[in-house]
């Protein structure tokens, strides 16, 4: 994806917190400091989500130039594509697009950290 795509990606993730930011200011009536605290938190927290994605799907997958080794028998395995993972961060659970291996005598299977 280009940093353009990119860039529009966020761009419409922020407009829609922003609508919902509107939504809620025009349909909760007079609000405490309390309750804006919660709403501007919880919409933090989904564009740090966004923000961080997207970092990450922009990164140069690195991929060995030789199938990676079994970490138990040591053989090369194989690669079975990508898949998604999902890791947990200080900016909540992030759902990722990793390379996959596997081990046909071992049946074991491996994430490589890029």
């Amino acid at each position: 994806m280009s940093r353009a795509q990119r860039k529009a990606e966020m761009l419409t993730e922020a407009e829609r917190l922003i609508d919902q930011m509107l939504d809620w200011t025009d349909q909760t009536d007079r609000p405490n400091l309390t309750q804006i605290e919660i709403i501007v938190l919880e919409l933090r927290r989904q564009f740090g989500k966004t923000l961080a994605e997207n970092a990450i799907a922009a990164q140069e997958t690195v991929q060995p130039v030789t199938a990676p080794r079994c970490p138990q028998c040591r053989q090369p395995m194989q690669s079975k594509g990508r898949k998604d993972k999902t890791v947990v961060s200080q900016v909540g659970d992030l759902h990722l697009e990793r390379a996959h291996y596997y081990c046909p005598p071992c049946e074991g299977g491996l994430f490589p950290p890029r």
